[in-house]
């Protein structure tokens, strides 16, 4: 999957920043911030990706960095609890075959322009669709002003086709960003992987720590994540996966405070992965959120901590998806 980011008109690679060429490929496109790329947005995806190959279009999905609440609400540091970082979202879109993924640099000034300039000049000039697959909620442009009508209208005029795609239930509930973060901060991590249709990711960089895991035997990696808007699950214990060169490990990831080892506040995101013993820091990594073992608690003593964990161990090692 190719990368580029949009800057105003700059079209440039997403992780050299060098202008690159961009050739006027006749394009199946869909646009949208995909948070979390639930199932719903999948459904999407995956149809402009059948349209791209029934009329021999390259496959384009467009979204936007930063999330467009982060600039547009300016009420709290983080008015919106991020599903997906980019990163995590470009995870995602290479495994489902996406050919180009443009990511639009939203600011303040894109955020003003209306919807028929985004599509004259994004989705028509510069990609130059022929087919646009959006969802039946979708709003772009000014105050979210542009619609699947709008799509239709213009595209009746400049040459494209639309397709709108309907909700998807999950447990006779729609699916929606909103109702897997509720999940999430109640610890319903099956529950909101059945509606995301992955595992839940949590990534960023192994930050040294306090090692106190490895004065009990059970050494951790310390992640800092790596988006501070980054939704993190309820505290907790939990089964994970992690990749590590290639080569799959189970984990178990601590989400909380630490109570026992410590009376500080502070919220650690913290996995010690089954069987790996090297040295990881200063690494990035990701973790995939597979199941909630138990809530974090206080144990009267680190003995009692350590046979805690011993338990939790077994619950990791005997896990199957």
């Amino acid at each position: 999957m190719r990368i580029l980011a949009l800057h105003g008109s700059k079209i440039c690679g997403y992780r050299s920043g060098k202008q690159e060429d961009f050739p006027p490929l006749p394009s199946a496109v869909t646009v949208g911030s995909y948070d979390g790329l639930h199932v719903g947005h999948r459904k999407i995806i995956d149809a402009m990706i059948v349209r791209a190959g029934e009329k021999s279009l390259r496959s384009v999905v467009v979204t936007f960095e930063p999330h467009p609440r982060l600039v547009l609400d300016r009420t709290s540091s983080c008015p919106v609890s991020l599903l997906t970082t980019l990163e995590e979202k470009i995870s995602h879109l290479e495994s489902m075959g996406v050919d180009l993924l443009l990511v639009v640099r939203f600011d303040r000034e894109f955020a003003d322009r209306s919807s028929e300039s985004f599509i004259r000049e994004v989705l028509v000039g510069l990609l130059c669709s022929a087919h646009v697959v959006v969802g039946y909620d979708h709003g772009f442009g000014h105050d979210r002003s542009g619609s699947g009508v709008t799509l239709q209208a213009l595209g009746a005029e400049c040459g494209f086709d639309v397709d709108v795609v309907e909700e998807v239930l999950v447990g006779d509930e729609p699916v929606s960003s909103t109702r897997i973060r509720k999940l999430l901060l109640e610890g319903g991590v099956r529950e909101a992987n059945a509606c995301l249709g992955a595992p839940y990711l949590v990534s960023g960089t192994v930050v040294d720590g306090q090692k106190r895991g490895r004065r009990i035997g059970f050494p951790t990696v310390n992640l800092r994540p790596a988006e501070p808007c980054k939704l993190i699950p309820a505290h907790g214990v939990y089964v994970a996966r992690t990749s590590i060169d290639g080569k799959a490990w189970p984990a178990m990831m601590n989400i909380g405070v630490r109570p026992t080892v410590s009376d500080d506040e502070t919220v650690t995101v913290e996995a010690h992965i089954l069987g790996f013993t090297g040295d990881l820091y200063g690494r990035e990594m990701m973790f995939s959120m597979l199941e909630y073992v138990r809530e974090e608690r206080r144990f009267g003593s680190i003995g009692e901590l350590q046979e805690q964990l011993e338990r939790d161990k077994k619950m990791v090692e005997l896990y199957r998806e």
